[in-house]
């Protein structure tokens, strides 16, 4: 493995812990990987989806050419005082995009033009290292948002990284990468988590849950990931987030007083509004990609 590149993964859960599994399914990559829990760690060499665990992450910076942030966004602060020596790439896996680049401007500004923060829009509700993927990444896209300071060739960089997982690879600025992620993802995930916490405060929370029918489970799927994921998602995106929940609330205000004045014309004109935008994005899904 000696012309291999050697790509250091801090986080090996599921996101970490697939990129590691598609990277050895590739070839041509020498997997280095650190974690605070040494069980995870035991397990992704066992599994085979990792060359060499490092103890520490000084260790893990002085060998990497590339390192891949795959740890909670409420993290990076305590990690980047370790890698202010680091020569290669960084980049990270994180659902919302401005922490990195703060943290990185704050804790190791030398490295802001070796930095490509980066999202894979791929996921499951599962979570460890045991959950790890080659293929979860493949047909899906990955979102680029590197900083106008950014060198060419560490953006290339972690390009080639992600279309060897086969994922399509797109690029928008940090803010717009925030606002969508708040709306496509960060919503529907509070919303799931809302849901299931109001239904299981109803009486007889088993009876709830017994009589669940196919749309519930669909729409509650998401509310079984990772909750201090989310939670340092929520609280590092909040103000997009609350933006659209003040918007939320009104629209669901709004249903409500046609339901009440059982104005069915209006009511179905939505439902009808819906259903079409709803049709649309199936239509210009790959049925493979859409989680």
């Amino acid at each position: 493995m000696a012309d291999s590149m050697r790509v250091g993964i801090v986080g090996l859960g599921l996101i970490g812990g697939s990129i590691a599994a598609g990277l050895r399914s590739a070839g041509q990559y020498e997997i280095h990987a650190h974690d605070l829990d040494s069980s995870a760690l035991v397990l992704g060499e066992s599994m085979g989806i990792v060359d060499r665990i490092h103890p520490t992450l000084d260790t893990l910076a002085s060998v990497a050419d590339v390192l891949i942030l795959a740890t909670p966004v409420r993290t990076l602060p305590s990690i980047l005082p370790h890698l202010t020596q680091f020569e290669g790439v960084l980049t990270d896996v994180g659902s919302v995009k401005q922490p990195i680049v703060d943290a990185v401007l704050v804790n190791a500004p030398r490295l802001a033009q070796r930095l490509v923060p980066g999202h894979p829009v791929a996921g499951s509700e599962r979570h460890g290292v045991d959950a790890a993927d080659p293929n979860l990444f493949r047909h899906h896209k990955v979102i680029l948002t590197p900083l106008d300071v950014t060198q060419a060739d560490a953006l290339a960089r972690i390009q080639t990284i992600w279309m060897s997982l086969g994922a399509e690879v797109v690029q928008m600025s940090v803010d717009h990468h925030d606002d969508v992620l708040a709306q496509t993802s960060h919503l529907p995930h509070l919303l799931a988590y809302t849901l299931v916490d109001v239904l299981a405060g109803f009486g007889d929370e088993r009876e709830v849950f017994e009589y669940a029918a196919g749309g519930f489970r669909d729409f509650s799927r998401i509310a079984a990931s990772d909750p201090e994921m989310w939670r340092d998602i929520f609280l590092t995106n909040k103000d997009a987030l609350l933006r659209l929940i003040e918007t939320f609330i009104a629209a669901l205000n709004q249903t409500s007083k046609l339901i009440e004045a059982e104005d069915a014309e209006a009511l179905t004109e939505r439902l009808t509004r819906a259903k079409a935008a709803r049709d649309y994005f199936t239509s210009i899904q790959p049925k493979s990609s859409e989680s």
